[in-house]
């Protein structure tokens, strides 16, 4: 097989390192990095840590609105994919890359892969919801990475080709996690005690937004003495200089910049709990058997909430500071496969090209 897979921001980086592995032992890929995460510290160390390929595009088309930044996607992938001529194009999750990549293969009559398939907020405020749902009905391959995705497609009549393989996320912590305890001296440079910190990312575009929900979230911080660690993410340092909210007055609060890999997978895994927007990193803390905080009104994750291992808080700052300061003792079960979800992948694709 010859496979153009389409990456563009730092979750889809984590779930290509497996596919990528377990992909190059018997097939052709072309990666195609559209630039839509370009900061070295949200792309390049991605790279390097995790041992993926290094990409045979890079397209740097950078950060814009929505349609802009699509539609230049397009027309470059557009480009490669008519010089490349790929058996498929692979996409990850549910980004603007995600989009861009689908609708050119599915124009150019390529099957499209879809890993990730099936999640949803139900709230298509949020564009990755609207992302996930025009790939997924557009997608010739659909993996989900749980049975809560496959009941989702089933509900949008969409039951061809739909397999739930796991999580390839749960793959990339299995491997990395061992390694990450080897190299990772992100608490000793912090000054961070095991089980005496929240971690916090912040990022999603219906939170940093909205500078009311942005100075909810701070004072919800600040209400605590806890010891705080926040590498955050450049768009959102960004917001909250605009709206002139001052993170400096937050006790004990350590802003750092954003994280490899490795180091990301240590400060979860250490933490008290965690504080996040971002879907990838509420599986992570599921995986890590780390209490999660969710600053959203809904997640595509629903299982994670079962025992309130996850807790939605949306941006209530009274909610947030109970969350934060709540004892819980989850039970934490196998809901995302057995960590071969990759190999899982190829042997699929292999088969429906055999048969």
């Amino acid at each position: 097989m010859k496979i153009v897979t389409v990456l563009g921001a730092r979750p889809q980086f984590i779930k290509a390192a497996p596919v990528s592995r377990a992909l190059r032992q018997n097939h052709q890929e072309i990666i195609v990095h559209t630039g839509q995460h370009y900061d070295a510290n949200m792309s390049d160390i991605f790279f390097e840590e995790l041992n993926i390929p290094k990409p045979d595009y890079h397209l740097a088309v950078g950060s814009g609105n929505h349609g802009k930044q699509t539609g230049e996607m397009m027309a470059k992938i557009e480009e490669i994919v008519l010089n490349e001529k790929p058996d498929y194009v692979l996409v990850y999750g549910d980004t603007n890359s995600t989009l861009a990549g689908s609708l050119v293969a599915a124009k150019l009559h390529i099957p499209v892969i879809h890993i990730e398939a099936g999640l949803r907020s139900f709230n298509k405020l949020m564009p990755e919801e609207v992302n996930r749902i025009l790939t997924d009905h557009i997608s010739e391959y659909l993996f989900c990475p749980t049975d809560t995705a496959v009941e989702n497609l089933k509900n949008e009549n969409i039951t061809k080709n739909v397999i739930n393989i796991g999580d390839v996320m749960y793959d990339a912590v299995l491997y990395n996690r061992e390694l990450a305890k080897e190299k990772s001296q992100i608490l000793e440079e912090a000054q961070l005690k095991k089980g005496e910190y929240l971690l916090i990312t912040i990022h999603r575009a219906e939170n940093t937004d909205d500078p009311e929900k942005m100075k909810s979230i701070l004072q919800a911080f600040s209400s605590t003495e806890e010891t705080k660690i926040w590498p955050i993410h450049p768009r959102t340092k960004h917001k909250l200089a605009d709206y002139g909210l001052n993170v400096e007055e937050i006790p004990n609060l350590k802003i750092i910049d954003p994280v490899g890999y490795l180091d990301m997978l240590t400060l979860e895994a250490n933490a008290r709990k965690i504080v996040t927007d971002s879907g990838g990193v509420q599986k992570e803390a599921y995986f890590m058997e780390v209490p999660c905080v969710t600053v959203r009104e809904q997640t595509e994750w629903v299982e994670t909430l079962e025992g309130e291992a996850n807790i939605l808080v949306g941006t209530d700052q009274a909610k947030m500071t109970e969350a934060i300061n709540k004892e819980v003792k989850p039970e934490y079960k196998q809901l995302f496969g057995n960590g071969e979800a990759a190999s899982k992948i190829v042997e699929v694709l292999e088969d429906r090209l055999n048969a």
